[in-house]
C-alpha cells in the first residue's frame, strides 16, 4: 500500500468550542483531526458545505405571518379556542 503524504494545518478556534468539540468527537470514537477530515471529504463529495448554512432571521413572508398572528391574538373580536374539540365543533357547524 502506498504511503500517502499529509500536511499540517492550523485552525484558530475558541478554547471552549475546541474542548466541547473534542469531547463530542471523543464520544464518537475520533479526534478533532479525524472529524475535520470527514468534514472536508464530505464537502468535496457534495461540492460545497455539507450542511445548510442559514441566518436565524426569518424571511419577509415569515415576519408578515408573525405580525398577522400577533394582530389576531390581540384582536378581541377574533374568537379564540382553548381546546381542539371546541375548534372542531365550530368547524363542523
Amino acid at each position: 500500500m502506498a504511503k500517502s503524504s499529509t500536511s499540517n494545518i492550523s485552525i484558530r478556534m475558541d478554547n471552549e468550542l475546541k474542548a466541547a468539540a473534542e469531547a463530542l468527537f471523543d464520544e464518537l470514537g475520533m479526534n478533532l483531526s479525524t472529524a475535520f477530515n470527514i468534514f472536508v471529504r464530505q464537502a468535496l463529495r457534495e461540492r460545497g458545505i455539507p450542511f445548510r448554512i442559514t441566518e436565524d432571521t426569518p424571511n419577509k413572508e415569515t415576519v408578515s405571518a408573525m405580525l398577522e398572528a400577533e394582530r389576531i391574538a390581540k384582536d378581541s373580536s377574533v374568537k379564540g379556542y382553548h381546546d381542539v374539540d371546541e375548534l372542531f365543533a365550530d368547524l363542523d357547524a
